[in-house]
């Protein structure tokens, strides 16, 4: 390695790459305190000394309907990106999740000569095997954060290393629960349900007023239960409290905090969850859970002909079955997820369960993974040509 301060490209496209691409840049800077990274991330990796060319938030769209609908303005960026990059020639890139944003640009840096690191393995163990052949194309090592995905990457002669998940190493092993309500002011005595349906614009246009609808049932089932809804921006605070007015709802017994969302899982007896980084979060703190998703007709559409894995939460493909109920698209309705939390509130077998297998996945996970992936940052940028699978 030169002994300049080596320059590093980064790309994050929502928070929980922002998270982990956090994690990575301050585990780099203690061993390479002058290093400069710019490219696009959100407040972890900006406060991490990443510039970030453009908000984080232009990327944060999920789905192809409404991928489309910003198609024009995120190309741009992207092709803006890959012109400041060839020009400027960083070290590194390395591309933290945001696989349809970062493997085309990928691409096309290594093949101008330039190492590509993908941080977070796109989900080719729930799509159609194409997506492997992209990789291949696209990177020079990829860092995995479950067990099970190294052997694909191994037998598709991709180099990659299993570097753990940042959040098992974050989240304490127990959790305190009557410290958690104490923080947050709940009573101690009731059932505290929480409510996390989803941290971008277009998932709350889509679940906002499922969850309150939801959230009214069971409130009629059980008049004592209180419910607890962390908000990862103003604008999804904004999207969930319009959803409650919409449905009459500003009398439900419902605490809306702004972030917080550790220490509404914490608090909680069970959660209601969208599918995504939320429902590994849920289970990392032991909390029983059903979950929730829906998302354009069509964009489901064309997903739904793609997948292979029959479930798609987190916790279930970690545990190999079945652990957590899920409900997608029209199966998603207030009926069937209300009558659901109601049973899981009703069943302590299942929730001890539930959290025996949590904990399972948290030893798993707890693996140290910013100093892991920084050594395969260190190695690439050493000049190591990334064959080594760990």
């Amino acid at each position: 390695m030169s002994s300049a301060a080596p320059r590093i490209a980064m790309v994050a496209g929502e928070a929980s790459g922002d998270l982990l691409g956090g994690h990575l840049l301050e585990a780099l800077r203690v061993r390479m305190p002058g290093m400069v990274a710019e490219g696009i991330g959100g407040a972890r990796m900006q406060a991490a000394g990443c510039e970030s060319l453009y908000p984080m938030e232009t990327l944060s769209v999920r789905g192809y309907v409404e991928v489309l609908r910003h198609y024009r303005g995120i190309m741009a960026i992207r092709r803006r990106l890959l012109e400041r990059f060839l020009e400027r020639r960083p070290q590194l890139f390395i591309g933290v999740d945001a696989s349809d944003f970062n493997l085309e640009l990928e691409r096309r840096l290594r093949n101008a000569g330039l190492p590509t690191l993908h941080y977070v393995s796109p989900s080719v163990w729930a799509w159609r095997g194409w997506r492997i052949r992209r990789i291949a194309r696209a990177v020079s090592h990829i860092l995995v954060l479950f067990p099970f995905e190294l052997p694909i990457y191994r037998k598709a002669g991709i180099p990659a290393t299993y570097v753990g998940h940042p959040l098992a190493d974050d989240i304490p092993m127990q959790v305190d629960k009557a410290q958690a309500r104490e923080q947050l002011k709940l009573d101690a005595t009731r059932t505290i349900v929480a409510l996390l349906p989803g941290s971008r614009n277009s998932e709350l246009r889509y679940m906002a007023d499922l969850f309150v609808q939801s959230a009214q049932r069971l409130h009629a089932h059980l008049p004592d239960i209180e419910f607890v809804c962390p908000s990862a921006s103003r604008a999804t605070r904004d999207l969930f409290e319009a959803a409650l007015l919409r449905n009459g709802a500003r009398e439900l017994p419902l605490k809306l905090l702004f972030g917080h969302s550790h220490d509404a899982l914490a608090a909680a007896d069970v959660a209601l969850v969208a599918s995504g980084t939320a429902t590994l979060e849920t289970a990392l703190f032991k909390t029983p859970m059903v979950i929730a998703y829906r998302q354009a007709a069509l964009t489901w559409q064309l997903m739904r002909r793609m997948l292979y894995l029959p479930y798609i939460g987190l916790p279930n493909i970690l545990a190999g079955e079945r652990l957590v109920d899920e409900f997608l698209q029209n199966d998603a309705t207030p009926e069937s997820l209300s009558r659901a939390l109601l049973a899981l509130l009703n069943d302590h077998e299942r929730q001890r369960r539930q959290i025996e297998r949590f904990r399972e996945i948290h030893a798993t996970l707890r693996q140290g993974t910013a100093a892991k992936a920084a050594d395969a940052v260190l190695a690439l940028l050493g000049g190591a040509d990334g064959r080594r699978a760990a």
